[in-house]
């Protein structure tokens, strides 16, 4: 269900997510999601959360300017 609308009826889709770290932007694209048909608000699983969480710790340590990842292809 969606935490902003409440439509019950969500596909399944991918997205970029974007994290802004001190100077660095870091970019994870094609992370699997959630879309909400009716406002289009996008929601990650717990596994999801959990995995971006990780890559983006591992992300951190790299600290360049800008940071690309493919979430397919991310440890």
């Amino acid at each position: 269900m969606c935490m902003f609308c409440k439509n019950k009826t969500n596909v399944e889709t991918t997205t970029a997510h974007v994290i802004n770290y001190k100077d660095c932007i870091i970019i994870i694209k094609n992370v699997p999601c959630l879309e909400c048909e009716q406002c289009g608000e996008k929601f990650f699983t717990d596994d999801v959360a959990e995995k971006l969480e990780k890559i983006v710790e591992l992300s951190k340590k790299l600290t360049q300017e800008i940071s690309v990842i493919d979430y397919k292809t991310a440890a």
